[in-house]
């Protein structure tokens, strides 16, 4: 596997007079989270191999403000927002798409009222946009047969009604997939949305992440894929602590698509 992998910024592609099919909002987890970089060097794999003209901010990408916005700081938020829209803005950006359902609820729900209107969708929804057009094509490879869990991520799921992008590009693996009893729009949160990432556990007798954890041990999955690179890291922390390290792996299902192509 190769890491050659080609990410033009979008200063480059005005600098060539081009203007890309999409912007990848990478977000701060698939920048500097070595987890969630796996997960955005997956897909930068999956675009290069689909021949999909894209581009980042690269440096000019600054938070989107969520976690100000759900920590309660309304002017952070505000001034992170206006400072990335005035950018967009400037280069004409139109579609975007993004790995995190933070940063993709955000762009695509609380900057427009900001000046900020763009067709934002998340990676799951362009990976079968991709098939549906013919330009990727999936077999199931490694993971044929293999029993697999979707954890929804909140602001992917109940936040904008997406359940089914993801199912359908898992299902293309030739793979068992096993609901959680706890699903779609009764899921449950892995723990870390709201900010909670970044502070420490309030008194309770369990972790979310950890009930979570369990809700997906009891399909007993061979994989439990994820959306959302925080979802990715309370799951992971998750297994860890139920000493199933190496046993259940937690996967993007960009890096699901990566893996079964041998990107």
């Amino acid at each position: 596997m190769s890491e050659s992998l080609v990410v033009p910024t979008m200063a480059e592609m005005l600098a060539e007079g081009k203007q890309p099919e999409v912007l990848f909002w990478v977000g701060c987890a698939g920048s500097f989270d070595d987890r969630a970089k796996k997960i955005t060097k997956a897909f930068v794999r999956i675009l290069n191999r689909t021949n999909v003209s894209f581009a980042v901010l690269g440096t000019e990408e600054s938070c989107t403000g969520d976690p100000a916005k759900r920590a309660g700081n309304e002017f952070l938020f505000q001034m992170q927002a206006m400072m990335n829209i005035e950018v967009l803005n400037a280069y004409e950006a139109k579609k975007i798409v993004t790995a995190c359902p933070h940063c993709f609820n955000t762009l695509k729900n609380e900057y427009p009222e900001l000046g900020g209107q763009y067709d934002v969708i998340h990676h799951t929804e362009f990976l079968k946009s991709l098939i549906d057009d013919g330009r990727l094509t999936v077999e199931g490879g490694q993971f044929k047969g293999k029993k697999i869990t979707f954890h929804d991520p909140c602001y992917l799921g109940r936040a904008n009604k997406v359940y089914e992008a993801p199912r359908d590009l898992i299902q293309k693996l030739d793979v068992e997939l096993v609901e959680m009893k706890r699903s779609k729009a009764n899921g449950l949160c892995c723990g870390a949305g709201g900010a909670q990432m970044f502070k420490d556990a309030e008194p309770g007798n369990k972790e979310v992440n950890i009930e979570r954890t369990e809700d997906a041990l009891e399909t007993q999955p061979d994989i439990i894929a994820a959306g959302c690179p925080f979802c990715n890291t309370m799951l992971t922390d998750g297994i860890k602590n139920k000493e199933k390290e190496g046993s259940v792996k937690v996967m993007d299902i960009a890096e699901l698509i990566a893996n079964a192509q041998d990107l």
